[in-house]
């Protein structure tokens, strides 16, 4: 079976979605490690639910990036993960550390890529006045949401929706498409 790690920043909803699904057998993976940069984050409360290790990396405490990647790296070695999932990791990789893991880190973003990259996707497609928007999950090179996608779902903005309205249906099909891209990447289906 396939080892995942869940890297998280801040709520976790993402993180906790995917953690249900793989002990409810519907994501064919353990889930073994969450890893958070933010030692406050709320998303390791809702990954002790699930009888998970948790590992904060802060990187406040580490003298340079490549530090704070390297322990992070030396963890993944040691619970042997197969593939890293970045659900709300508000941090940019490097390029040696995405290298290393080529093709092994997935991330999901809250608009269509190539449109609107970075972190305020969702409130960029808005403030564009888009009629529509989505989901992109994909994998993760060394450019900011740049890597080959795996799965996109659109999402279309209606006249009655708000930002925070359009930001529920964003979550819902989250919830929604991350688990069959993950399925889709962990069965071979994916071609590059």
């Amino acid at each position: 079976m396939k080892r995942l790690a869940i890297f998280v920043s801040g709520n976790g909803s993402n993180m906790e979605n995917i953690l249900r699904r793989a002990k409810a057998g519907e994501i064919p993976a353990e889930v073994a490690l969450v890893v958070s940069d933010n030692p406050q984050a709320y998303a390791l409360k809702r990954a002790e639910k699930y009888d998970v290790e948790c590992l904060v990396v802060d990187r406040r405490r580490f003298a340079s990036p490549e530090a704070f990647e390297a322990e992070i790296a030396r963890h993944l070695e040691r619970k042997k993960i197969d593939y890293t999932l970045l659900a709300g990791f508000m941090r940019i990789l490097s390029p040696a550390f995405v290298q290393a893991h080529r093709r092994k880190i997935l991330n999901i973003h809250p608009a269509l890529l190539p449109k609107f990259p970075g972190t305020h996707a969702l409130r960029d497609a808005w403030e564009a006045k888009e009629k529509v928007t989505g989901v992109t999950v994909h994998f993760v090179d060394e450019g900011v949401d740049t890597g080959p996608i795996i799965l996109q779902r659109e999402v279309p903005v209606e006249k009655k929706d708000t930002l925070e309205s359009l930001e529920k249906k964003i979550h819902a099909v989250e919830y929604e498409i991350y688990p069959e891209a993950i399925n889709l990447v962990l069965e071979g289906k994916v071609r590059l």
